[in-house]
């Protein structure tokens, strides 16, 4: 089978890690201890937020944005030296474990590194002559694509960390920002220096995936729309609509980055306990099984941390907090299932979407995702209601697995059965 994606992406798991936030260190050294935990809850890749030297001019906060950069090929003292990067990644890969950069390639720093050693027309410019802000981002400067010079620096940069950091991959932020033949062109320079390279585009443009750009964006619609059905702004007619138009849309090929919570919904919109309720558990667990579906994992979530981290502060998990609990666990079966179905892949190579018709289609999910040989079964009471459920299973019945408890299950022809709020069954064989 031909690989269009890095052999590992395909049911992979990301984890995106906070690192000011992770620890009470706040450093890469300490949140390099941290990987064998991620690695044992099946975690496949570390999508490290940025962590270059930060801005001082007009900082937000007691330490800044990360998204505020002052230089592309330097650490951040906060977290420590580039001898601890390295040491990073060396841990991360003899656990087994991927290690993306996320990657600003819209702006800088007002006082980046680039504003005083750069010619004045690598940054966009207001009338005063000034370096142009981007929206209300006060604490940086846009760079000018129209200066091809800029595409140069920002590949060379990119290649650096590649080449001489062993890194795997970059999570490109607001990716539409930037002209897409930029990315064509530098993903196809350093695909020549690193074959199985993965990108990550934080944007939802189909044009992203031309060409075999990017492995995977974002679901920021479905995202939006668990958030929605959680709160019953919208019925789960709306999510099943999105997911038929979307599977129009790009390449079969696409991965999309399935998520309940990351650093922007965290910070500024809560906690997934916040924003999902009682509905948080079957919202993460649809993540893990939704067709192209990338599942992540943000920092906290893998221990139940139910906080919103302040974005431009230290604001650390309680260490006493970080540890094993019924939430690691409950993700614990989450990526098993991920890793152990093929119908559940990603990137062309898993099932699509079947549905099985049932008597509350606006409150009730039961579909089927089938490949090579493999089922997984998925009923879903994403409504706040109590249901009697009524459905066929035809070709489907049978003996399975409960994904999440390993029990034996016999799915009869028909089915009847009361199912509470919020509640779900994965049927696997």
């Amino acid at each position: 089978m031909m690989n269009l994606h890095p052999e590992w992406s395909y049911r992979a798991v990301l984890y995106e890690m906070n690192v000011r936030q992770l620890t009470p260190e706040g450093t890469l050294r300490a949140a390099a201890s941290k990987l064998a935990f991620l690695h044992d809850m099946g975690i496949d890749a570390v999508w490290l937020m940025p962590v270059y030297p930060i801005g001082e001019e007009q900082r937000k906060g007691s330490l800044g944005s990360y998204y505020s950069i002052r230089d592309y090929r330097a650490i951040n003292p906060e977290l420590g030296t580039m001898e601890d990067f390295d040491a990073f990644v060396a841990e991360a890969h003899r656990l087994g474990l991927k290690v993306l950069m996320d990657w600003v390639a819209n702006h800088t720093s007002r006082d980046a590194r680039w504003i005083t050693e750069a010619p004045a027309s690598w940054y966009e410019r207001d009338d005063a002559g000034a370096s142009a802000v981007p929206w209300d981002w006060t604490d940086t400067a846009k760079l000018n694509y129209a200066n091809r010079e800029v595409w140069e620096a920002q590949a060379a940069a990119m290649e650096f960390w590649v080449t001489e950091h062993r890194i795997d991959g970059f999570r490109c932020d607001m990716a539409m920002l930037v002209p897409v033949e930029f990315w064509q062109q530098t993903a196809a320079r350093l695909r020549r220096v690193k074959p199985d390279l993965f990108l990550l585009a934080e944007a939802e443009e189909t044009n992203l995936f031309d060409g075999g750009t990017f492995d995977a964006c974002y679901g920021w619609e479905m995202h939006h729309l668990l958030c929605d059905v959680a709160q019953q702004r919208v019925r789960v007619t709306a999510l099943r609509d999105w997911l038929y138009a979307d599977r129009g849309r790009y390449p079969r090929t696409a991965m999309r980055l399935a998520f309940t919570s990351n650093h922007d919904e965290n910070s500024w919109s809560g906690s997934e306990f916040t924003r999902l309720g009682a509905a948080r558990s079957i919202m993460t667990a649809f993540t893990f099984v939704v067709p192209c579906g990338l599942p992540l994992i943000y920092t906290g979530q893998e221990v139940g941390y139910d906080h919103s981290f302040a974005f431009f502060d230290r604001d650390p998990i309680p260490a006493s907090l970080y540890r094993p609990n019924a939430y690691t666990e409950f993700y614990r079966h989450l990526t098993a299932l991920h890793h152990a179905h093929p119908a559940l892949a990603a990137g062309g190579r898993g099932g699509d979407m079947v549905e099985i018709r049932n008597n509350a289609e606006d409150c009730l999910m039961t579909f089927v995702r089938e490949a090579e040989g493999n089922q997984v079964v998925c009923i879903m009471n994403l409504s706040p209601y109590a249901i009697h459920a009524d459905y066929y299973t035809g070709i489907y019945a049978g003996l399975y697995t409960d994904a999440m408890s390993g029990m034996p299950y016999e799915l009869r022809g028909r089915v009847e059965e009361d199912m509470s709020p919020w509640s779900f069954r994965i049927l696997t064989r």
